[in-house]
Protein backbone atom coordinates (compact mmCIF):
# COMPACT_ATOMS: atom_id res chain seq x y z
CA UNK A 1 0.00 0.00 0.00
CA UNK A 2 1.52 3.88 -1.00
CA UNK A 3 1.93 5.90 1.92
CA UNK A 4 4.33 6.17 5.26
CA UNK A 5 5.33 3.07 7.27
CA UNK A 6 3.12 1.72 10.00
CA UNK A 7 5.20 -0.19 12.49
CA UNK A 8 3.81 -1.78 15.71
CA UNK A 9 5.96 -0.91 18.53
CA UNK A 10 4.88 -2.33 21.45
CA UNK A 11 1.56 -3.61 23.24
CA UNK A 12 0.52 -5.48 26.22
CA UNK A 13 -2.96 -7.08 27.49
CA UNK A 14 -4.50 -8.40 30.99
CA UNK A 15 -5.69 -12.01 31.57
CA UNK A 16 -8.56 -12.64 30.21
CA UNK A 17 -10.81 -13.60 33.21
CA UNK A 18 -13.52 -16.11 32.38
CA UNK A 19 -17.03 -14.81 33.44
CA UNK A 20 -18.54 -16.93 36.01
CA UNK A 21 -22.55 -15.88 36.19
CA UNK A 22 -22.01 -12.45 38.27
CA UNK A 23 -20.15 -9.21 37.71
CA UNK A 24 -16.27 -9.67 37.37
CA UNK A 25 -14.13 -7.51 39.05
CA UNK A 26 -12.80 -5.20 36.29
CA UNK A 27 -15.33 -3.02 34.13
CA UNK A 28 -13.96 -2.15 30.34
CA UNK A 29 -11.86 0.75 31.38
CA UNK A 30 -10.43 -0.74 34.80
CA UNK A 31 -9.01 -3.35 32.02
CA UNK A 32 -7.44 -1.22 30.21
CA UNK A 33 -5.86 0.55 32.84
CA UNK A 34 -4.42 -1.99 34.45
CA UNK A 35 -3.02 -3.20 31.31
CA UNK A 36 -2.39 0.47 30.28
CA UNK A 37 0.10 1.99 33.08
CA UNK A 38 2.62 -0.59 32.65
CA UNK A 39 2.46 -0.62 29.07
CA UNK A 40 3.26 3.28 28.94
CA UNK A 41 5.59 2.96 32.07
CA UNK A 42 8.05 1.14 30.05
CA UNK A 43 8.00 3.38 27.07
CA UNK A 44 10.85 5.83 26.60
CA UNK A 45 8.61 8.74 25.38
CA UNK A 46 6.43 10.91 27.57
CA UNK A 47 2.90 10.08 27.17
CA UNK A 48 1.61 13.15 25.44
CA UNK A 49 3.82 12.03 22.98
CA UNK A 50 0.47 10.08 22.01
CA UNK A 51 -1.38 11.38 19.30
CA UNK A 52 -4.91 9.60 19.97
CA UNK A 53 -6.52 7.17 21.41
CA UNK A 54 -8.72 4.62 19.85
CA UNK A 55 -10.15 1.89 22.16
CA UNK A 56 -12.73 -1.45 20.57
CA UNK A 57 -15.47 -1.60 22.46
CA UNK A 58 -18.98 -3.52 22.28
CA UNK A 59 -20.49 -3.97 25.83
CA UNK A 60 -20.12 -0.58 27.03
CA UNK A 61 -21.25 0.22 30.40
CA UNK A 62 -23.71 3.16 31.43
CA UNK A 63 -20.89 4.44 34.04
CA UNK A 64 -18.04 4.70 31.08
CA UNK A 65 -19.55 6.52 27.74
CA UNK A 66 -16.90 6.70 25.32
CA UNK A 67 -14.59 4.53 27.59
CA UNK A 68 -11.33 5.08 25.28
CA UNK A 69 -11.61 8.78 26.59
CA UNK A 70 -12.38 7.94 30.52
CA UNK A 71 -9.33 5.40 30.06
CA UNK A 72 -7.19 7.95 28.51
CA UNK A 73 -7.83 10.15 31.29
CA UNK A 74 -7.36 7.69 33.81
CA UNK A 75 -4.11 6.41 31.97
CA UNK A 76 -2.88 10.23 32.81
CA UNK A 77 -2.53 11.18 29.02
CA UNK A 78 -3.92 14.54 29.59
CA UNK A 79 -7.08 16.46 28.67
CA UNK A 80 -6.03 17.49 25.34
CA UNK A 81 -5.54 13.65 24.51
CA UNK A 82 -8.32 13.24 21.48
CA UNK A 83 -10.05 9.97 22.48
CA UNK A 84 -12.68 7.82 20.97
CA UNK A 85 -14.27 4.42 21.40
CA UNK A 86 -14.87 1.70 17.99
CA UNK A 87 -17.47 -0.22 17.51
CA UNK A 88 -17.79 -2.96 14.53
CA UNK A 89 -18.46 -6.29 16.94
CA UNK A 90 -15.91 -8.68 17.33
CA UNK A 91 -13.67 -6.70 15.40
CA UNK A 92 -13.84 -3.76 17.11
CA UNK A 93 -10.26 -3.72 18.75
CA UNK A 94 -8.44 -4.69 14.99
CA UNK A 95 -11.16 -1.61 13.73
CA UNK A 96 -9.12 0.43 16.35
CA UNK A 97 -5.62 -0.42 15.23
CA UNK A 98 -6.81 -0.41 11.55
CA UNK A 99 -7.93 3.40 12.45
CA UNK A 100 -4.40 4.56 13.70
CA UNK A 101 -2.49 2.95 10.55
CA UNK A 102 -4.43 4.61 8.54
CA UNK A 103 -4.03 7.86 10.00
CA UNK A 104 -0.38 7.63 9.68
CA UNK A 105 0.09 6.24 6.92
CA UNK A 106 -1.78 9.12 5.45
CA UNK A 107 0.77 11.14 7.51
CA UNK A 108 -1.68 13.21 9.89
CA UNK A 109 -0.32 11.31 13.31
CA UNK A 110 2.87 9.81 14.46
CA UNK A 111 1.72 7.88 17.12
CA UNK A 112 -1.26 6.10 18.76
CA UNK A 113 -2.48 4.16 21.49
CA UNK A 114 -5.23 1.60 19.76
CA UNK A 115 -6.98 -1.05 21.97
CA UNK A 116 -9.70 -3.12 22.75
CA UNK A 117 -11.63 -3.97 26.21
CA UNK A 118 -14.35 -5.63 27.35
CA UNK A 119 -16.33 -7.39 30.06
CA UNK A 120 -18.75 -9.77 29.48
CA UNK A 121 -19.21 -10.44 33.10
CA UNK A 122 -20.52 -6.76 33.32
CA UNK A 123 -23.33 -7.65 30.35
CA UNK A 124 -26.89 -5.41 31.35
CA UNK A 125 -29.76 -7.02 32.26
CA UNK A 126 -32.64 -6.20 30.00
CA UNK A 127 -36.46 -6.10 30.54
CA UNK A 128 -38.65 -7.14 28.19
CA UNK A 129 -40.82 -4.54 25.88
CA UNK A 130 -44.15 -5.21 27.43
CA UNK A 131 -42.40 -4.37 30.84
CA UNK A 132 -40.91 -1.15 29.85
CA UNK A 133 -44.30 -0.17 28.38
CA UNK A 134 -45.37 -1.17 31.60
CA UNK A 135 -43.44 0.71 33.71
CA UNK A 136 -43.61 4.10 31.33
CA UNK A 137 -46.95 3.79 31.69
CA UNK A 138 -47.06 3.83 35.75
CA UNK A 139 -44.28 6.97 35.73
CA UNK A 140 -47.21 8.41 33.50
CA UNK A 141 -50.13 7.71 35.81
CA UNK A 142 -51.87 10.73 37.44
CA UNK A 143 -52.87 10.02 40.77
CA UNK A 144 -53.88 7.17 43.12
CA UNK A 145 -57.06 5.58 40.89
CA UNK A 146 -55.09 5.87 37.07
CA UNK A 147 -52.25 4.24 38.93
CA UNK A 148 -54.27 1.08 40.71
CA UNK A 149 -55.65 0.33 36.74
CA UNK A 150 -52.06 0.81 35.73
CA UNK A 151 -50.83 -1.62 38.60
CA UNK A 152 -53.28 -4.07 37.27
CA UNK A 153 -51.47 -4.83 34.00
CA UNK A 154 -48.44 -6.14 36.26
CA UNK A 155 -47.66 -9.87 35.04
CA UNK A 156 -44.43 -12.07 37.34
CA UNK A 157 -42.38 -12.30 33.97
CA UNK A 158 -42.16 -8.49 34.11
CA UNK A 159 -39.73 -8.87 36.73
CA UNK A 160 -37.64 -11.29 34.99
CA UNK A 161 -34.78 -9.51 32.66
CA UNK A 162 -33.24 -10.81 29.88
CA UNK A 163 -29.35 -11.12 29.91
CA UNK A 164 -28.30 -8.35 27.44
CA UNK A 165 -25.27 -10.98 25.76
CA UNK A 166 -28.58 -13.50 24.93
CA UNK A 167 -29.99 -10.82 22.93
CA UNK A 168 -26.69 -9.38 21.47
CA UNK A 169 -25.48 -12.93 20.40
CA UNK A 170 -27.93 -13.10 18.24
CA UNK A 171 -28.39 -11.41 14.51
CA UNK A 172 -31.78 -9.21 14.23
CA UNK A 173 -31.47 -10.02 10.15
CA UNK A 174 -31.61 -13.18 9.95
CA UNK A 175 -32.58 -14.40 13.37
CA UNK A 176 -30.03 -16.79 14.19
CA UNK A 177 -27.44 -16.88 16.90
CA UNK A 178 -23.63 -16.74 16.72
CA UNK A 179 -24.15 -20.70 17.18
CA UNK A 180 -26.88 -21.96 14.38
CA UNK A 181 -23.96 -19.77 12.16
CA UNK A 182 -21.43 -22.13 12.81
CA UNK A 183 -23.88 -25.05 12.73
CA UNK A 184 -24.83 -23.91 9.15
CA UNK A 185 -20.36 -23.81 8.10
CA UNK A 186 -20.29 -27.11 9.85
CA UNK A 187 -23.17 -28.63 7.77
CA UNK A 188 -21.79 -27.14 4.38
CA UNK A 189 -18.66 -27.90 5.09
CA UNK A 190 -18.83 -31.47 6.27
CA UNK A 191 -17.15 -30.65 9.78
CA UNK A 192 -18.16 -33.63 12.45
CA UNK A 193 -18.03 -33.49 16.15
CA UNK A 194 -14.94 -35.08 16.37
CA UNK A 195 -13.19 -33.28 14.05
CA UNK A 196 -14.46 -30.01 16.02
CA UNK A 197 -13.62 -31.32 19.92
CA UNK A 198 -9.89 -32.48 18.48
CA UNK A 199 -9.43 -28.60 16.73
CA UNK A 200 -10.46 -27.22 20.63
CA UNK A 201 -8.81 -30.10 22.30
CA UNK A 202 -5.66 -28.85 20.69
CA UNK A 203 -6.49 -24.94 21.84
CA UNK A 204 -6.24 -25.53 25.24
CA UNK A 205 -2.96 -27.96 25.01
CA UNK A 206 -1.51 -25.23 23.04
CA UNK A 207 -2.58 -22.13 25.22
CA UNK A 208 -1.31 -24.64 28.60
CA UNK A 209 2.50 -25.23 26.94
CA UNK A 210 2.76 -21.29 26.24
CA UNK A 211 1.89 -20.37 29.15
CA UNK A 212 4.67 -22.97 31.04
CA UNK A 213 6.70 -22.20 28.35
CA UNK A 214 6.70 -17.98 29.09
CA UNK A 215 6.01 -17.10 25.56
CA UNK A 216 3.18 -14.91 26.81
CA UNK A 217 5.41 -13.12 29.28
CA UNK A 218 5.87 -9.60 28.79
CA UNK A 219 2.34 -9.63 26.65
CA UNK A 220 0.38 -10.83 29.43
CA UNK A 221 0.15 -8.22 32.60
CA UNK A 222 -0.89 -9.18 36.02
CA UNK A 223 -4.46 -7.62 37.14
CA UNK A 224 -4.98 -6.73 40.52
CA UNK A 225 -8.64 -5.94 41.84
CA UNK A 226 -9.77 -4.55 44.54
CA UNK A 227 -10.15 -7.20 46.52
CA UNK A 228 -6.09 -8.06 46.89
CA UNK A 229 -6.69 -10.81 44.29
CA UNK A 230 -3.65 -11.22 41.52
CA UNK A 231 -4.65 -12.29 37.85
CA UNK A 232 -1.91 -13.46 36.63
CA UNK A 233 -2.86 -15.94 33.19
CA UNK A 234 -5.52 -16.67 31.60
CA UNK A 235 -8.35 -18.51 33.48
CA UNK A 236 -10.21 -20.83 31.38
CA UNK A 237 -7.79 -22.89 30.16
CA UNK A 238 -8.25 -26.66 30.63
CA UNK A 239 -4.24 -28.14 30.32
CA UNK A 240 -6.27 -31.82 30.46
CA UNK A 241 -8.82 -31.21 27.87
CA UNK A 242 -9.11 -34.57 25.90
CA UNK A 243 -11.74 -36.10 23.41
CA UNK A 244 -13.63 -38.19 25.93
CA UNK A 245 -14.29 -35.59 28.37
CA UNK A 246 -15.49 -32.65 25.18
CA UNK A 247 -17.41 -35.70 24.19
CA UNK A 248 -20.08 -35.76 26.74
CA UNK A 249 -20.76 -32.36 26.33
CA UNK A 250 -24.04 -31.62 24.53
CA UNK A 251 -24.99 -29.28 21.80
CA UNK A 252 -25.54 -26.11 22.40
CA UNK A 253 -27.53 -24.51 19.83
CA UNK A 254 -29.02 -27.43 17.16
CA UNK A 255 -30.01 -30.48 20.05
CA UNK A 256 -29.41 -33.58 19.71
CA UNK A 257 -27.16 -33.11 16.34
CA UNK A 258 -24.80 -29.90 16.92
CA UNK A 259 -21.79 -30.09 16.41
CA UNK A 260 -21.07 -27.07 18.68
CA UNK A 261 -20.93 -27.56 21.90
CA UNK A 262 -19.93 -25.65 24.88
CA UNK A 263 -16.16 -27.32 24.98
CA UNK A 264 -15.98 -26.43 20.79
CA UNK A 265 -16.84 -22.83 21.41
CA UNK A 266 -15.31 -19.46 22.19
CA UNK A 267 -15.72 -18.37 26.09
CA UNK A 268 -17.11 -15.81 27.46
CA UNK A 269 -14.68 -13.38 29.34
CA UNK A 270 -13.44 -10.24 30.33
CA UNK A 271 -10.31 -8.55 28.83
CA UNK A 272 -8.47 -5.76 27.71
CA UNK A 273 -5.62 -5.51 25.00
CA UNK A 274 -3.29 -2.13 23.75
CA UNK A 275 -1.13 -1.71 20.41
CA UNK A 276 0.97 1.53 20.25
CA UNK A 277 1.69 2.13 16.26
CA UNK A 278 4.07 4.56 14.97
CA UNK A 279 5.68 6.35 12.23
CA UNK A 280 9.03 5.89 10.93
CA UNK A 281 10.03 9.20 12.27
CA UNK A 282 8.00 8.85 15.67
CA UNK A 283 10.47 5.53 15.91
CA UNK A 284 13.81 7.48 14.65
CA UNK A 285 13.15 10.28 17.20
CA UNK A 286 12.10 8.18 20.44
CA UNK A 287 15.03 5.49 19.61
CA UNK A 288 11.96 2.48 20.05
CA UNK A 289 12.39 -1.02 17.99
CA UNK A 290 9.12 -1.90 16.04
CA UNK A 291 7.71 -5.54 16.47
CA UNK A 292 6.10 -5.50 13.30
CA UNK A 293 5.29 -3.07 10.30
CA UNK A 294 1.85 -2.91 9.48
CA UNK A 295 1.88 -3.56 5.42
CA UNK A 296 -2.06 -3.65 4.99
CA UNK A 297 -5.66 -4.24 6.10
CA UNK A 298 -9.21 -5.26 4.46
CA UNK A 299 -12.60 -5.19 5.45
CA UNK A 300 -15.42 -7.75 4.39
CA UNK A 301 -18.95 -8.31 4.32
CA UNK A 302 -20.63 -10.95 3.86
CA UNK A 303 -24.14 -13.18 4.43
CA UNK A 304 -25.09 -13.03 7.93
CA UNK A 305 -26.02 -16.53 8.21
CA UNK A 306 -21.98 -17.58 7.15
CA UNK A 307 -20.66 -14.92 9.60
CA UNK A 308 -18.36 -17.24 10.35
CA UNK A 309 -16.55 -17.10 6.56
CA UNK A 310 -15.42 -13.60 7.52
CA UNK A 311 -12.04 -14.51 7.60
CA UNK A 312 -11.92 -15.99 4.21
CA UNK A 313 -13.63 -13.09 2.26
CA UNK A 314 -11.33 -10.22 4.30
CA UNK A 315 -7.86 -12.31 4.20
CA UNK A 316 -7.93 -13.31 0.44
CA UNK A 317 -7.95 -9.81 -0.95
CA UNK A 318 -4.75 -9.24 0.76
CA UNK A 319 -3.00 -12.07 -0.42
CA UNK A 320 -4.36 -11.58 -3.70
CA UNK A 321 -3.22 -7.71 -3.55
CA UNK A 322 0.23 -9.48 -2.26
CA UNK A 323 0.88 -11.76 -4.59
CA UNK A 324 0.72 -14.27 -1.34
CA UNK A 325 0.09 -18.20 -1.76
CA UNK A 326 -1.60 -19.58 1.41
CA UNK A 327 2.43 -21.36 2.16
CA UNK A 328 4.11 -17.65 1.98
CA UNK A 329 2.22 -16.51 5.31
CA UNK A 330 4.36 -17.76 8.41
CA UNK A 331 1.81 -17.33 10.84
CA UNK A 332 -2.14 -17.20 11.15
CA UNK A 333 -4.08 -16.00 13.86
CA UNK A 334 -8.01 -16.29 13.23
CA UNK A 335 -10.04 -15.96 16.13
CA UNK A 336 -11.36 -18.90 17.55
CA UNK A 337 -15.19 -17.99 17.74
CA UNK A 338 -15.92 -21.73 16.98
CA UNK A 339 -13.93 -24.85 16.05
CA UNK A 340 -16.56 -25.73 13.56
CA UNK A 341 -16.07 -22.01 11.87
CA UNK A 342 -11.92 -22.24 12.20
CA UNK A 343 -12.13 -25.51 10.12
CA UNK A 344 -14.93 -24.10 7.88
CA UNK A 345 -12.40 -21.63 6.83
CA UNK A 346 -9.79 -23.79 6.27
CA UNK A 347 -12.00 -26.45 4.02
CA UNK A 348 -13.39 -22.84 1.92
CA UNK A 349 -9.47 -22.18 1.02
CA UNK A 350 -9.19 -26.51 0.05
CA UNK A 351 -12.33 -26.01 -1.97
CA UNK A 352 -11.18 -25.41 -5.62
CA UNK A 353 -14.77 -25.13 -6.53
CA UNK A 354 -15.71 -22.67 -3.55
CA UNK A 355 -12.49 -20.32 -4.58
CA UNK A 356 -13.20 -20.38 -8.03
CA UNK A 357 -16.72 -19.28 -7.83
CA UNK A 358 -16.75 -16.90 -4.46
CA UNK A 359 -13.14 -15.73 -4.31
CA UNK A 360 -13.13 -15.66 -8.10
CA UNK A 361 -9.13 -17.43 -7.95
CA UNK A 362 -8.33 -19.67 -10.73
CA UNK A 363 -8.31 -23.07 -7.78
CA UNK A 364 -7.98 -23.41 -4.29
CA UNK A 365 -6.13 -21.09 -2.34
CA UNK A 366 -4.42 -23.96 -0.62
CA UNK A 367 -4.12 -26.05 2.79
CA UNK A 368 -2.46 -23.69 6.21
CA UNK A 369 -0.93 -26.28 8.38
CA UNK A 370 -2.24 -26.38 11.52
CA UNK A 371 1.39 -25.98 12.85
CA UNK A 372 1.26 -22.20 11.45
CA UNK A 373 -2.34 -21.24 12.59
CA UNK A 374 -2.90 -20.26 16.06
CA UNK A 375 -0.15 -21.89 17.06
CA UNK A 376 -0.47 -20.74 20.84
CA UNK A 377 -4.25 -21.52 21.43
CA UNK A 378 -7.05 -18.85 20.77
CA UNK A 379 -10.65 -18.06 22.14
CA UNK A 380 -11.34 -21.20 22.81
CA UNK A 381 -9.16 -21.49 25.10
CA UNK A 382 -8.69 -18.29 26.36
CA UNK A 383 -11.51 -16.50 25.64
CA UNK A 384 -14.00 -13.96 23.50
CA UNK A 385 -14.10 -10.38 25.08
CA UNK A 386 -15.59 -9.36 21.80
CA UNK A 387 -13.77 -5.35 21.64
CA UNK A 388 -11.15 -6.93 22.42
CA UNK A 389 -10.09 -10.11 20.45
CA UNK A 390 -9.63 -8.71 16.86
CA UNK A 391 -6.29 -6.40 19.03
CA UNK A 392 -4.89 -9.56 20.93
CA UNK A 393 -4.72 -11.27 17.71
CA UNK A 394 -2.46 -8.47 16.00
CA UNK A 395 -0.48 -8.02 18.98
CA UNK A 396 0.20 -12.06 19.73
CA UNK A 397 0.71 -12.00 16.13
CA UNK A 398 3.67 -9.68 15.82
CA UNK A 399 5.11 -11.38 18.92
CA UNK A 400 4.98 -14.94 17.82
CA UNK A 401 6.38 -13.46 14.47
CA UNK A 402 9.47 -12.44 16.24
CA UNK A 403 9.52 -15.71 18.53
CA UNK A 404 9.89 -18.40 15.97
CA UNK A 405 11.37 -16.00 13.00
CA UNK A 406 8.71 -15.84 10.78
CA UNK A 407 8.64 -13.20 7.79
CA UNK A 408 4.79 -12.61 7.52
CA UNK A 409 1.69 -13.09 9.51
CA UNK A 410 -2.05 -12.67 8.65
CA UNK A 411 -4.48 -11.72 11.71
CA UNK A 412 -8.12 -12.52 11.04
CA UNK A 413 -11.81 -13.13 12.51
CA UNK A 414 -15.47 -13.32 11.32
CA UNK A 415 -17.86 -10.56 13.15
CA UNK A 416 -21.08 -10.93 13.89
CA UNK A 417 -23.53 -9.67 11.77
CA UNK A 418 -21.69 -10.77 8.73
CA UNK A 419 -18.78 -9.47 8.36
CA UNK A 420 -14.67 -9.87 8.63
CA UNK A 421 -10.96 -8.07 9.13
CA UNK A 422 -7.76 -9.13 8.73
CA UNK A 423 -4.52 -7.34 8.69
CA UNK A 424 -0.93 -8.43 7.15
CA UNK A 425 2.15 -8.10 9.37
CA UNK A 426 5.39 -8.30 8.33
CA UNK A 427 8.19 -8.51 10.88
CA UNK A 428 11.02 -6.18 11.70
CA UNK A 429 14.20 -7.50 12.26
Amino acid sequence: MTGFPVYLVDGARTPFIKARGAPGPFTPVDLSVQCGRPLLTRQPFPREALDLVILGCVNVIADEMNPARVAALRLGLGAQTVSFTTQINCGSGMQSIDTAYRYIRDGSHDMILAGGAEALSHTPLVLREEAVEWYAGMGRAKGPVDMARQMTGLRPDFLKPVIGLERGLTDPITELNMGQTAEILAHRFGIDRTTADTYAMESHHRLAKAQSEGWLDGEVEPAFDDDGHTHETDDGVRPDSDLASLAKLKPAFEKPYGKVTPGNASQITDGASWTILASEAAVERHGLTPLARIVDSEWAALDPAIMGLGPVMSSTPIARRHGLSADDVDLWEINEAFAAQVLACLAAWEDADFCREILDLDGAFGRIDRDRLNIDGGAISLGHPVGTSGNRIVLHLANALRRTGGRRGIATECIGGGQGGAMLLEAVT
